[in-house]
């Protein structure tokens, strides 16, 4: 840690970093409450759910183990006392939001987004109603406009802006603010329930208290303006007719600046407790004003919400409570039990001691990240929401969002930021948040490329990050209230070195921007002409993401080395399992023996040997159809006896499936393009791209001497070293320079000819090792090989070869010390 840059931290943000006045310090936080991240740990997704407290899980342990609570809708002595302590919490989460019993009522809800449901179902819409909210809003705000259109009410979004004088001062509210709306939608064949006359429509306006994308805070004021005088910012609009009320999303918001209810007579406040406190998870609550409750109708009922019904006749009595007649079932009181010990935690801290802290870090951040200038002096990050423009937040939050580009403009991948983060310890999020206006607006992302992304087949939570060389979502970082300048500075270390381009420095096996290594064509030339290949190691690996097994000769056939991924296994849902999220798969060891005929797998788990005998009559499940990495293939199921085995090997249930079939039909995507796989000439087995993976004994070499210079650690706390098989090749060669065979184009090994389809992108699967019969993962080698084998997304390690079988090869074989001649590019 660089001592100076803390100091020059704290002498901009000392006064609101740390807690400088609370009970405890920043340091003394981490230490006795945070104790699981002192192993190197950075989380910085507070946003999506900030972290427990040790302390707070032992105080609710301590409670748990010590009273009894009981179902409060028992009359008994326990359940009794746990109305009491429902009836309390209910007060406590009313005192957060400043709210007082006489105008509000707290209903407890599986969380932020049951409670806005509630609301969309029991609001009473009307095809005179509108149902406004902002662009910056989270799906499950979107989502109630669905109850609206389907009433046959209008949904409208809306951008908010407000004026700013020259001093960048905003002037009033009420008379700078101007609301822009966007295309009006109703649905046809909606209902249309009678209601009274127009003016006596109710209307709904939604919008966050802080955008979950972009961090910015809408000013609050708004609500006043939207009860009390609409047609000031809506104007002559049809829609400022009827009566407006306002539901606030305070999920994200709460956190640091909970809407004070006093001052803001809020109709609706949805929130999460695992936002603020991190436990419990499942459990929200729904703030509502005792006037908007008398609109809503729960037309469904159940146990604690009706007084009394009968079974056989259409009669029921409902509670008249308002908490009574909205809390369908039984309440969760053991997690409602357990928020008091959150609300102490924060108390102690205070929640405007918690805003300037969090607010301290995404400053500093913020600030840093705009600094940053790559070589040729452009702009590293652009970061969204930033807080000049002239929109109707003050404030900034406690996130950071932003996308970074490279010296040419272009831009990375976020998908590629988040993987690279990981490797390095940090945890953060990336994608539109669940919020796509926000995204829309803040990338620039018109209807049209919306549309056209989806029909390239982006979806939520996929790969696709960059489309048509704009970026699909932004990488975000969250703080929370045990967040430190460490975890902050962590953060920008990682980015200044993973994505900041400085002058160039020569390094063997360096991968250069352009995309081409440092070696010189004509210098490659030289060695390659005085270097000697020779095969060292060929591996077969029967059973996709399994052990293989090495060979001295083995035959080749039209899919590469002869019965190499031919077998896979598929779980009961028919997802085909891979050691990505199978890790136990690697501990299967497999076997051929050609003149049997025979396939041996072994495993741990499993008391005996399995022979699996290779002709495709044995063991016969049937015949069926998957599709697999652009390819489909039909394959051959096996008994039960086999699939228990295989299920007892890995511990959940699945299947062995064999390919069977010589027919190989290439799969195509909605815009009928060939899709992920990278060999498209040549049959293939089980593979993800190619037949063979190759790579070199002094590339590993290579890559093992930098291993030990970073002095990284390992799972056993020593020096990592890796051996070739971590890469799972299929041939070994030794001979020549580190990553001579990047450059490689075609090879021949005896009579046999094959074609390099370029570099292989390695993935966290070379992170796995075995011990003792159990997994071990780490962050090496895959975040060594990033910070210097690293091109446009991809960290690269070994080449990819097409087998060029020719009618002639009826009798072909590799064997080990054969020579390997090379043509290079």
């Amino acid at each position: 840690m660089d001592y100076a840059d803390k100091e020059e931290f704290l002498k901009e943000f000392g006064e609101d970093y740390g807690y400088p006045n609370g009970p405890k310090s920043i340091d003394q936080i981490r230490a006795t409450e945070f104790k699981r991240l002192e192993n190197g740990t950075v989380y910085l997704d507070h946003a999506g759910a900030t972290l427990y407290s040790e302390l707070q899980m032992e105080a609710i342990f301590r409670d748990f183990t010590t009273n009894v609570y009981g179902n409060p809708h028992s009359q008994s002595d326990i359940s009794s006392a746990t109305c009491d302590i429902v009836r309390a919490a209910r007060e406590q989460v009313l005192d957060y939001f400043n709210a007082s019993m006489k105008d509000y009522k707290c209903i407890f809800t599986s969380g932020a987004t049951a409670a806005l449901k509630l609301v969309g179902e029991a609001f009473p819409w009307s095809h005179q109603s509108s149902y406004m909210y902002t662009m910056e809003n989270h799906n499950s705000v979107l989502g109630i406009r669905e109850y609206a259109l389907s009433q046959g009410a209008a949904a409208f979004a809306i951008d908010v802006e407000e004026a700013v004088d020259n001093d960048g001062l905003s002037e009033s509210l009420v008379t700078s603010t101007k609301i822009s709306l966007h295309p009006i939608q109703r649905r046809k064949g909606a209902s249309f329930p009678e209601r009274d006359p127009a003016g006596d429509a109710y209307n709904l306006f939604a919008f966050p208290s802080e955008c979950n994308f972009s961090g910015s805070r809408f000013n609050l004021d708004l609500v006043n303006i939207m009860k009390k005088n609409p047609e000031r910012i809506l104007e002559i609009s049809p829609f400022s007719k009827g009566r407006w009320m306002v539901l606030i999303d305070a999920a994200k918001g709460c956190v640091t600046q909970p809407p004070d209810l006093s001052k803001y007579p809020v109709d609706f406040v949805v929130m999460s407790f695992y936002k603020i406190f991190g436990y419990p998870t499942g459990l929200g609550a729904l703030i509502m004003r005792n006037d908007a409750a008398k609109l809503l109708k729960n037309t469904y009922f159940s146990g604690g919400t009706v007084a009394a019904s009968i079974a056989d006749i259409d009669f029921v009595k409902r509670r008249q409570g308002v908490e009574e007649l909205f809390e369908d079932g039984t309440a969760s009181f053991l997690s409602i039990a357990s928020i008091r010990h959150g609300f102490n935690l924060i108390n102690s801290l205070t929640v405007p001691a918690i805003c300037r802290h969090i607010a301290s870090l995404g400053m500093y951040v913020r600030k840093v990240l705009l600094s940053l200038r790559h070589e040729n002096g452009a702009d590293v990050c652009t970061i969204y929401g930033t807080y000049t423009s002239e929109v109707s937040y003050h404030d900034t939050g406690s996130m950071v969002s932003f996308n970074l580009k490279r010296p040419d403009g272009s831009w990375f991948g976020y998908r590629e930021v988040e993987k690279l983060a990981s490797l390095s310890g940090i945890q953060l999020r990336t994608g539109c948040f669940c919020n796509p206006g926000a995204c829309a607006k803040y990338l620039g992302l018109s209807h049209s490329d919306l549309l056209s992304n989806i029909e390239a087949g982006h979806v939520c939570w996929d790969d696709n990050d960059i489309i048509h060389g704009k970026p699909t979502g932004a990488i975000r970082v969250s703080f929370g209230y045990m967040s430190t300048f460490e975890d902050a500075k962590k953060f920008i270390d990682f980015i200044r070195n993973s994505f900041v381009s400085f002058p160039n420095k020569s390094a063997n096996g360096n991968l250069s921007r352009g995309g081409s290594s440092h070696f010189s064509p004509e210098g490659m030339e030289r060695w390659l002409s005085v270097s000697k290949y020779v095969i060292k190691f060929i591996t077969v690996y029967p059973i996709k993401s399994c052990a293989g097994f090495s060979v001295k000769r083995w035959p080749l056939c039209s899919t590469g080395l002869l019965h190499d991924r031919e077998w896979l296994l598929k779980s009961q849902t028919g997802e085909i399992l891979t050691q990505k999220k199978v890790p136990e798969m690697c501990l299967i060891s497999t076997y051929i023996d050609l003149n049997q005929e025979i396939l041996v797998v072994k495993s741990p788990r499993c008391r005996d040997e399995l022979p699996i005998n290779l002709k495709p009559d044995s063991y016969n499940g049937g015949i069926d159809e998957i599709d697999l990495y652009g390819q489909r293939y039909e394959v051959l199921g096996y008994a039960d006896e086999v699939n228990l085995w295989f299920s007892k090997a890995i511990g959940r249930p699945c299947s062995l499936l064999q390919c069977f079939s010589p027919k190989f039909r290439v799969c195509l995507n909605k815009r009928g393009d060939t899709v992920m796989c990278r060999d498209l000439e040549s049959r293939l087995n089980f593979t993800n791209e190619a037949q063979f993976l190759l790579v070199s004994e002094e590339s590993v070499s290579d890559l093992n001497s930098k291993l030990s210079s970073n002095t990284r650690k390992g799972i056993d706390g020593v020096t990592v070293k890796v051996n070739p098989m971590r890469f799972r090749p299929n041939l070994v060669v030794s001979g020549g320079e580190p990553y001579a065979e990047d450059r490689w184009r075609n090879l021949k090994i005896g009579n046999n000819c094959f074609t390099s389809l370029g570099r292989c992108n390695r993935c966290q699967m070379i992170n796995f090792t075995h011990k003792d019969g159990q997994v071990q993962k780490s962050n090496e080698p895959l975040a060594t090989l990033a910070s210097y084998r690293r091109l446009k997304g991809k960290i690269l390690f070994g080449i990819l070869l097409r087998y060029d079988i020719t009618e002639l090869d009826t009798d072909s074989y590799l064997e080990v010390g054969q020579e390997v001649h090379v043509n290079p590019e």
